[in-house]
């Protein structure tokens, strides 16, 4: 393979021209009018406009979409295409009130399609399913509690699972935490389980962290980034202004990704008159290549080999051996391992020329000090482990870690879901210090670790767990395996669904079934001392304070932190130190509990939560403090180059990346347009290379069936999607999350942390 065939130059250099594309920067007027037309769907109401003025600054509100760090020096508008659309989504005026539940049955919801169940506005009563008429009816709060409690009370305490998606504040999130400890269970499966479970698993193993590196001020002194898989213009739209400062200085880019995202090529700041009117873009990526999914252990295997030949030319010039050799462990295998694999081995699974990879490699060696940046494109895989494990193997050899403006950093995605592991919401032992909790509430909390997604998902299929309760979230439509778990779920004892609008999870409610509406993260919270602030943890491990100013959709609607405090005092045990509707009624007292629990995080938490840009929690592996069992950073050996759990060998059988689109949320769609990659209309489609397609006698338009390959006794297929030609690397496909879940099986996950692999399925095409 060699990087002059058609078939490379295309997919690794150039925008094949004859598919579907998006000939425009992101940002620039495109986003403007794109936040636009949800102003026209919601109305530009006098509280919006307030909110989106004071949003992501300090003693503003903190926005519900991404987590991406907030500047202690904002900008004027501190918030992106996507940070408006969930902040007007959230503000929407319409109401699912009780008429609206008494109106429709859940099987008539079930054919909506998502982005109108959400339409629909947003709930303002408590609800309890009513199996005879197949509807949601009002209830009220007294009721709902005191059958949760009392459904909770029957159940052996394992057979529960409390879900959090990453919405909630830490605040919510501590007491949920600390809720299922005190019944006797640590069933917490997180969103993160879904997405960078893998990180918090891995990167712990390499580095002694489950989180990221570095701060926003890394990104002002580095030469170089390096992009794996991480689609920054739809999914965190915020931090182009970050790379962009960094090109404009002369930082060097270079992205491995299968598909040519825009946010990652060029970029117009919506907020630079010059540069939206008669100003150029600024080009973001040097370099961009089209990497085939699961080839970044290839790539990164590649680039490796290119530091250790240069080095190999002037010994010492290019290696960091005092850092090898002060600092980590397993240099020795893994250089042993590097050397064995071969360029025709690399160029087979990365799908690029080694005279590609080279010119990457020559810009790492070039900076005296790099950043790595990755999303789910490394973790969704049955290797993201290895995936991690070689990218911090480069970093490791020109000590890229614990020095300003270098690092690794993980992308996460919802506003506060490293937070909510921060503060306990997992299913270890040691997300939560038993001895605290012994000291502070005199409770002994469960030894033995629970359940993550993939173990509660297991769990439900063979009747182990009778209970669900959600801290928001879309769980069933996220989940792999949906049309499986979609039939068991109702079979549940009971569920338990706190929200702030009607998702297609919400339709499938247990024998006992509650809907419970709560306050959004705009919404003014009140309480028994007054006005209250929650507070979320970003991507970069800085906290920040956020203050709600919108009238709460209706007078029946409470906060997540008072309804985990109601539930939990309708359940046992029955603990004077267990002070729940204090807690509620005053969330200072909150994050005193926090503050005692994990004092080396939250020293003087009550007084910096406001503090301009966050305050930044620490992290020791940035400081060179490796917590892992040897007490060094950790090399990693790799055992195969393909992040996938087995490569393709049929010429059938492809790889499935599922996406999201520019108009969409996690499982939230606000519209049918994503803009970004010039695709607008209906989700249900397959994007492949037009090379794959007329490969397999297929035509574009068409309509096709993607089904799994993999064979445990279950058929996994979705039907009617329409084929579509797209710039893709060959051997593989791809389309939309959540629609494409369906054909990922709960067992085909990563191998330490049970992410799925949304990223690495093998599918084939069906005409």
């Amino acid at each position: 393979m060699t990087g002059d065939t058609a078939a490379n130059k295309h997919r690794t250099t150039q925008q094949d021209e004859q598919v579907p594309t998006y000939d425009h920067p992101a940002g620039g007027w495109g986003s403007v009018q794109s936040v636009a037309r949800m102003f026209g769907t919601t109305g530009p109401s006098p509280v919006a406009l307030k909110m989106l003025a004071k949003l992501n600054k300090p003693r503003g509100v903190m926005c519900s979409s991404c987590a991406w760090a907030k500047p202690a020096k904002p900008h004027r508008f501190e918030f992106c295409e996507n940070g408006a659309k969930a902040t007007l989504w959230e503000l929407d005026p319409a109401r699912a009130d009780a008429s609206f539940f008494e109106a429709h049955t859940l099987s008539e919801l079930r054919s909506w399609h998502d982005q109108d169940l959400e339409s629909s506005g947003r709930l303002t009563t408590p609800l309890r399913y009513d199996a005879q008429s197949d509807r949601y009816r009002s209830v009220s709060w007294d009721e709902a509690f005191t059958a949760i409690g009392r459904e909770l009370t029957a159940l052996p305490p394992k057979q529960s699972v409390f879900y959090a998606s990453g919405h909630a504040g830490l605040e919510a999130s501590y007491l949920y935490a600390l809720f299922a400890r005190a019944l006797g269970h640590q069933n917490l499966p997180q969103s993160s389980n879904m997405c960078h479970e893998t990180t918090s698993v891995n990167l712990a193993t390499s580095i002694g962290t489950p989180v990221g590196t570095c701060t926003l001020e890394d990104f002002d002194h580095c030469d170089a980034i390096f992009f794996f898989g991480q689609n920054t213009g739809s999914n965190s739209p915020r931090f182009l202004h970050t790379l962009k400062d960094a090109v404009d200085r002369g930082c060097r880019i270079v992205t491995f990704n299968p598909v040519r995202e825009r946010g990652l090529i060029e970029f117009v700041d919506p907020q630079d008159p010059k540069q939206m009117t008669i100003g150029r873009s600024t080009e973001i990526s040097e370099k961009y290549y089209q990497v085939r999914p699961g080839g970044d252990v290839a790539v990164l295997t590649g680039l490796i080999k290119c530091v250790l030949d240069t080095d190999a030319k002037a010994p010492g010039t290019v290696i960091d051996f005092d850092f090898i050799n002060d600092e980590t462990d397993g240099y020795d295998a893994m250089l042993e391992a590097v050397q064995a694999a071969t360029w025709d081995e690399i160029e087979a699974h990365s799908g690029l020329s080694r005279a590609l990879i080279e010119e990457a490699a020559q810009i790492y060696i070039s900076a005296d000090k790099a950043i790595a940046i990755y999303g789910m494109g490394l973790t969704q895989h049955v290797n993201g482990w290895l995936n991690l494990g070689m990218l911090c193997n480069l970093l490791f050899l020109r000590g890229n870690i614990g020095k300003l403006g270098t690092g690794i950093s993980p992308v996460r995605g919802h506003s506060n879901v490293q937070g909510q592991r921060t503060v306990g919401v997992g299913e270890k032992t040691k997300h939560m210090p038993s001895d605290k909790l012994r000291a502070l509430f005199d409770i002994d909390p469960p030894q033995e670790d629970g359940m993550n997604i993939v173990h509660a998902g297991e769990a439900m299929l063979d009747g182990r767990v009778k209970a669900m309760i959600s801290l928001g979230g879309n769980l069933l439509r996220a989940m792999p395996d949906r049309e499986r778990m979609e039939q068991v779920w109702r079979k549940l004892n009971l569920t338990v669904n706190i929200a702030t609008k009607l998702n297609r999870t919400h339709l499938f409610p247990g024998r006992e079934g509650y809907l419970l509406p709560c306050l959004g993260r705009t919404d003014r919270d009140i309480q028994a001392s007054g006005p209250q602030a929650v507070t979320m943890e970003d991507s970069l491990s800085h906290i920040y304070g956020s203050i709600g100013e919108a009238d709460p959709p209706g007078e029946d609607v409470m906060s997540e932190t008072a309804i985990v405090c109601a539930m939990a005092e309708a359940s046992p045990p029955d603990n004077p130190k267990l002070c729940w509707r204090d807690w509620a009624g005053n969330y200072d007292l909150i994050r005193d509990l926090i503050e005692a629990t994990f004092p080396d995080d939250f020293r003087d938490f009550n007084e910096r939560m406001f503090q301009p840009g966050g305050f930044d929690r620490g992290n020791a592996a940035r400081d060179r403090d490796w917590q892992t069992d040897s007490g060094r950073a950790q090399f990693t050996t790799p055992t195969t180059l393909s992040a996938l759990g087995e490569v393709p060998s049929e010429p059938t059988t492809l790889t499935l990346i599922t996406l999201r689109s520019n108009d969409q949320f996690n499982t939230t769609i606000y519209g049918f347009s994503d803009r970004l990659r010039g695709l607008s209309g209906d989700r249900k489609i397959v994007l492949m290379n037009r090379d794959e397609i007329a490969r397999l006698g297929l035509s574009e338009g068409q309509k096709v069936s993607l089904a799994s390959t993999i064979d445990d006794g279950t058929k996994r297929q979705v039907d009617g999607l329409t084929l579509t030609a797209f710039d893709l690397p060959a051997g593989c496909v791809a389309g939309y999350y959540p629609e494409l879940n369906p054909l990922v099986p709960l067992a085909l996950h990563e191998k330490n942390s049970q992410t799925p692999a949304y990223k690495g399925a093998p599918v084939r095409v069906i005409a």
